[in-house]
């Protein structure tokens, strides 16, 4: 029986450039992680990765998800690579692609003979390894942000409460947007999920909210395979696209 690993041994390198780079719209880097084992360059994984790579921008320009094993005849079980990316559903086919090629091309430099990467830009997500990973839970945290504090003001915690409710309670999507009066959020599941799979990582994405970002105007939760936003608009009036 095949053993399915979740890539938890990825060493994360954050990059929170979007507070500092200005890049096309949805195309701000929130993260990148690159795992530590390595692979020799000109061998039969490189080219793999690259036909996965190449596959994953390609696929972009007609769906905002998809997900590709590529394993060649005649391929080791240590050739394949296993490949995902994650559009947000209300950007369009051009956009998506975009989204994507600009983090395949972040991965080729920052990811340089790693055998896994993922990044997390605002309008789309990629990962790739040689491991396993389709339909894996990974609740493992990337990265939080957690905004100014509004102190134990009861109606604006209540809103937040409401509002991340709302955002976790499936409803048959893997991305929804919405909240409760001026707190709105966005949160995303990757679609290799199942919908109690999705439920489950957003639940507890609103739990390490609510625990780590308590009193915060705005927060973000990034877990391995979902993430949670939340801004109240009475303080910060513009909620960017995730």
């Amino acid at each position: 029986m095949t053993q399915l690993i979740s890539p938890l041994l990825i060493i994360p390198l954050i990059f929170i450039l979007s507070l500092i780079l200005p890049m096309c719209a949805g195309n701000s880097i929130i993260y990148t992680e690159c795992s530590s084992p390595y692979y020799t360059p000109t061998t039969p994984y490189e080219s793999n990765l690259n036909t996965l790579l190449t596959s994953l921008v390609n696929s972009a320009s007609v769906t905002t998800f998809n997900k590709f094993k590529i394993s060649p005849p005649g391929s080791s079980q240590r050739d394949v690579v296993y490949g995902l990316y994650q559009c947000q559903s209300d950007l369009s086919c051009s956009d998506c692609r975009d989204c994507v090629a600009s983090s395949v091309s972040q991965l080729r430099t920052t990811c340089h003979v790693s055998v896994g990467g993922s990044i997390q830009l605002d309008g789309c997500f990629v990962m790739y390894n040689n491991t396993f990973f389709f339909g894996v839970e990974d609740k493992t945290e990337v990265l939080k942000i957690c905004g100014p504090t509004v102190g134990y003001n009861s109606d604006a915690l209540n809103h937040v409460d409401d509002a991340l409710t709302y955002l976790v309670t499936w409803n048959g999507q893997y991305f929804r947007k919405g909240g409760f009066g001026s707190v709105q959020g966005v949160a995303q599941c990757i679609q290799d999920l199942s919908a109690s799979q999705c439920e489950d990582c957003l639940i507890y994405a609103r739990g390490r909210l609510r625990s780590q970002c308590e009193t915060s105007s705005s927060g973000d939760m990034y877990l391995g395979k979902c993430y949670l936003q939340y801004k109240d608009l009475e303080v910060h009036p513009i909620i960017g696209k995730r």
